[in-house]
Protein backbone atom coordinates (compact mmCIF):
# COMPACT_ATOMS: atom_id res chain seq x y z
CA UNK A 1 0.00 0.00 0.00
CA UNK A 2 1.60 3.67 -0.94
CA UNK A 3 1.77 6.00 2.01
CA UNK A 4 -0.17 9.50 1.30
CA UNK A 5 1.80 12.36 1.85
CA UNK A 6 1.17 14.88 4.48
CA UNK A 7 -1.03 17.80 1.91
CA UNK A 8 -2.84 14.69 -0.08
CA UNK A 9 -4.25 12.97 3.59
CA UNK A 10 -4.94 17.23 4.27
CA UNK A 11 -6.76 17.35 1.42
CA UNK A 12 -9.48 14.65 2.61
CA UNK A 13 -9.65 16.02 5.90
CA UNK A 14 -11.01 19.20 4.25
CA UNK A 15 -13.24 17.29 1.80
CA UNK A 16 -14.63 15.29 5.39
CA UNK A 17 -13.05 12.51 5.41
CA UNK A 18 -11.89 13.26 9.52
CA UNK A 19 -11.31 9.72 9.87
CA UNK A 20 -7.90 10.86 8.28
CA UNK A 21 -7.01 12.59 10.39
CA UNK A 22 -5.49 9.51 12.40
CA UNK A 23 -2.64 9.11 9.88
CA UNK A 24 -1.62 12.97 10.68
CA UNK A 25 -2.50 12.56 14.02
CA UNK A 26 0.28 9.21 13.83
CA UNK A 27 2.66 11.56 11.98
CA UNK A 28 3.16 14.32 14.38
CA UNK A 29 1.89 13.50 17.45
CA UNK A 30 5.42 12.44 18.75
CA UNK A 31 6.99 15.56 17.10
CA UNK A 32 4.56 18.41 18.03
CA UNK A 33 4.52 17.10 21.80
CA UNK A 34 8.66 17.05 21.98
CA UNK A 35 8.20 20.54 20.31
CA UNK A 36 5.43 21.82 22.76
CA UNK A 37 7.30 20.07 25.90
CA UNK A 38 10.44 22.46 24.90
CA UNK A 39 8.15 25.22 25.21
CA UNK A 40 6.16 24.44 28.25
CA UNK A 41 8.33 22.35 29.97
CA UNK A 42 5.06 20.22 31.70
CA UNK A 43 4.35 17.07 30.11
CA UNK A 44 0.30 17.43 30.53
CA UNK A 45 -0.12 20.88 28.91
CA UNK A 46 1.98 19.81 26.25
CA UNK A 47 -0.37 16.33 25.92
CA UNK A 48 -3.69 18.77 26.15
CA UNK A 49 -1.89 21.54 23.06
CA UNK A 50 -1.88 18.28 21.06
CA UNK A 51 -4.66 17.87 21.34
CA UNK A 52 -5.84 20.97 21.00
CA UNK A 53 -3.48 21.32 17.82
CA UNK A 54 -5.48 18.29 16.08
CA UNK A 55 -9.13 19.98 17.28
CA UNK A 56 -8.09 22.90 15.53
CA UNK A 57 -6.97 21.33 12.12
CA UNK A 58 -10.08 19.88 12.03
CA UNK A 59 -11.67 22.94 13.25
CA UNK A 60 -10.11 25.11 10.61
CA UNK A 61 -9.21 22.79 7.87
CA UNK A 62 -10.56 24.80 5.22
CA UNK A 63 -8.08 27.04 5.46
CA UNK A 64 -5.55 24.50 4.59
CA UNK A 65 -3.40 25.51 1.34
CA UNK A 66 -2.33 22.03 -0.38
CA UNK A 67 0.18 24.39 -2.55
CA UNK A 68 1.90 24.64 1.15
CA UNK A 69 3.77 22.34 3.47
CA UNK A 70 1.17 20.99 5.88
CA UNK A 71 4.38 20.76 8.33
CA UNK A 72 4.67 24.62 8.31
CA UNK A 73 1.16 25.24 8.78
CA UNK A 74 0.33 22.60 11.60
CA UNK A 75 3.66 23.64 13.52
CA UNK A 76 2.07 27.09 13.26
CA UNK A 77 -1.05 26.05 14.27
CA UNK A 78 1.12 24.55 17.62
CA UNK A 79 2.48 27.89 17.82
CA UNK A 80 -0.35 29.56 18.44
CA UNK A 81 -2.40 26.97 20.95
CA UNK A 82 0.75 27.55 22.86
CA UNK A 83 0.63 31.38 22.83
CA UNK A 84 -3.37 31.00 23.58
CA UNK A 85 -2.46 28.68 26.10
CA UNK A 86 0.32 31.43 27.75
CA UNK A 87 -2.23 34.24 27.93
CA UNK A 88 -4.64 31.92 29.82
CA UNK A 89 -2.80 30.81 32.22
CA UNK A 90 -0.63 33.80 32.54
CA UNK A 91 2.79 32.85 34.34
CA UNK A 92 2.84 28.97 35.74
CA UNK A 93 6.71 27.40 34.22
CA UNK A 94 7.77 24.08 35.75
CA UNK A 95 11.41 22.44 35.22
CA UNK A 96 11.22 19.15 34.00
CA UNK A 97 14.35 16.77 33.51
CA UNK A 98 14.09 15.87 29.75
CA UNK A 99 17.10 13.49 30.43
CA UNK A 100 16.40 11.08 27.07
CA UNK A 101 20.23 10.02 26.50
CA UNK A 102 19.79 6.04 26.52
CA UNK A 103 22.46 4.08 25.02
CA UNK A 104 22.39 0.44 25.37
CA UNK A 105 26.29 0.33 24.79
CA UNK A 106 27.48 2.93 27.40
CA UNK A 107 29.25 2.46 29.95
CA UNK A 108 28.37 3.85 33.31
CA UNK A 109 30.52 6.62 33.98
CA UNK A 110 30.24 7.67 30.25
CA UNK A 111 26.13 7.29 30.65
CA UNK A 112 26.46 9.93 33.52
CA UNK A 113 28.19 12.29 31.53
CA UNK A 114 25.81 11.86 29.10
CA UNK A 115 22.85 12.72 30.82
CA UNK A 116 24.86 15.50 33.08
CA UNK A 117 25.46 16.84 29.72
CA UNK A 118 21.95 16.48 28.64
CA UNK A 119 20.60 18.04 31.86
CA UNK A 120 23.04 21.22 31.33
CA UNK A 121 21.87 22.14 27.70
CA UNK A 122 18.63 21.64 28.87
CA UNK A 123 19.05 24.11 31.59
CA UNK A 124 21.34 25.80 29.17
CA UNK A 125 17.94 26.08 26.95
CA UNK A 126 15.60 26.91 29.33
CA UNK A 127 17.59 30.00 29.99
CA UNK A 128 17.28 31.33 26.72
CA UNK A 129 14.50 34.13 25.67
CA UNK A 130 11.71 32.13 24.49
CA UNK A 131 11.91 33.22 20.99
CA UNK A 132 15.61 32.56 20.90
CA UNK A 133 14.71 28.60 21.90
CA UNK A 134 11.68 28.69 19.99
CA UNK A 135 13.92 29.21 16.71
CA UNK A 136 16.26 26.58 17.61
CA UNK A 137 13.48 24.22 18.93
CA UNK A 138 12.35 24.13 15.29
CA UNK A 139 15.63 24.21 13.71
CA UNK A 140 17.58 21.54 15.65
CA UNK A 141 14.96 19.37 16.81
CA UNK A 142 12.47 19.77 14.27
CA UNK A 143 14.33 20.00 11.36
CA UNK A 144 12.48 22.59 9.79
CA UNK A 145 14.35 25.31 7.82
CA UNK A 146 14.90 28.58 8.14
CA UNK A 147 12.54 29.25 5.42
CA UNK A 148 9.83 27.14 7.11
CA UNK A 149 10.37 28.62 10.02
CA UNK A 150 10.22 32.28 8.65
CA UNK A 151 6.57 31.55 7.52
CA UNK A 152 5.77 30.16 10.73
CA UNK A 153 7.10 33.08 12.50
CA UNK A 154 5.33 35.52 9.91
CA UNK A 155 8.85 36.99 9.29
CA UNK A 156 12.11 37.00 7.02
CA UNK A 157 14.11 34.07 6.06
CA UNK A 158 17.70 36.22 6.83
CA UNK A 159 15.84 37.45 10.25
CA UNK A 160 15.26 33.43 11.19
CA UNK A 161 19.28 32.91 10.14
CA UNK A 162 20.25 35.80 12.36
CA UNK A 163 18.01 34.67 15.37
CA UNK A 164 19.32 30.98 15.04
CA UNK A 165 23.11 32.30 15.23
CA UNK A 166 22.67 34.41 18.38
CA UNK A 167 20.75 31.78 19.89
CA UNK A 168 23.18 29.78 19.56
CA UNK A 169 25.77 31.87 20.63
CA UNK A 170 23.65 32.64 23.67
CA UNK A 171 23.28 29.00 24.29
CA UNK A 172 26.85 27.85 24.11
CA UNK A 173 27.73 31.12 26.65
CA UNK A 174 24.67 29.97 28.82
CA UNK A 175 26.05 26.38 28.82
CA UNK A 176 29.92 27.10 29.52
CA UNK A 177 28.47 29.61 32.40
CA UNK A 178 26.26 26.46 34.18
CA UNK A 179 30.19 23.77 33.61
CA UNK A 180 32.45 27.00 35.33
CA UNK A 181 33.73 26.72 31.84
CA UNK A 182 35.61 29.50 30.34
CA UNK A 183 34.23 30.53 26.49
CA UNK A 184 37.19 30.93 24.09
CA UNK A 185 35.81 32.06 20.67
CA UNK A 186 38.57 31.37 18.10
Amino acid sequence: METQNDSSVMVLVQAGDSAQLAILFERYNGPLFRYLFHLTRDRQLSEDLVQDVFFRVLKYARTYDPNLSFSVWLYGMARNAYFDSLRKRKSEVTSVDLNEVRSTEAMPEELMSRKQDAADLQRALNKLPEDKREVLLLNRFHNLRYEEIARILKCEAGTVRVRAYRALRELRERFCELRGERLYDA
